[in-house]
């Protein structure tokens, strides 16, 4: 009897870490404010003004970028759980579904179509961070998976 668990693993496309932002906004503000600085010394005062108000922009911007570069999407198959967790910013958000009674569907409405997953009259949409063709690929595989999932957990005195 297999129970290893199933999982995908969904992420938001980011170059940048977290870390890495912050890094590129300090030198970026070094660089901008030591010029501002030069000028301003040079009696260029408004280059102070508008050097500030650019290093502020930029940081709101990345600090957005920094918030959402590790959201994700994760599924996960096990032990007769089928467990569906969002992150998105500061938010987390995890649905347990029962996989013996749960239903895949990719509804043709359009290219920005996310991935439905119905149990018990709960719905949860996923694939966000996908290409069409990769949520594509990722119900075909879910499907695999549950079906799996329900003849091993649905009816575990066949299988002995």
């Amino acid at each position: 009897m297999d129970t290893t668990p199933a999982e995908w693993l969904m992420k938001r496309n980011c170059s940048l870490t977290p870390r890495q932002a912050l890094l590129v906004y300090a030198l970026l503000c070094a660089a901008t404010l030591g010029i501002a600085i030069v000028f301003t010394l040079r009696g260029a005062w408004m280059v102070l003004a508008f050097a500030l108000i650019e290093a502020t922009a930029v940081g709101a911007a990345l600090l957005h970028y920094s918030r959402h570069a590790l959201d994700h999407e994760r599924i996960l198959l096990e032990d007769g759980c089928l467990l569906v967790e969002h992150a998105d910013g500061a938010r987390r958000v995890a649905v347990r579904l029962d996989p013996s009674h749960a239903r895949v569907s990719l509804p043709d409405t359009g290219m920005r179509t996310l991935v439905v997953i119905e149990a018990r009259g709960v719905r949860v949409e996923t694939g966000r961070f996908l290409t069409p063709s990769a949520r594509l690929e990722l119900v075909r595989a879910l499907r695999r998976a549950l079906r799996g999932a329900s003849l091993l957990y649905a009816a575990p005195s066949r299988l002995l």
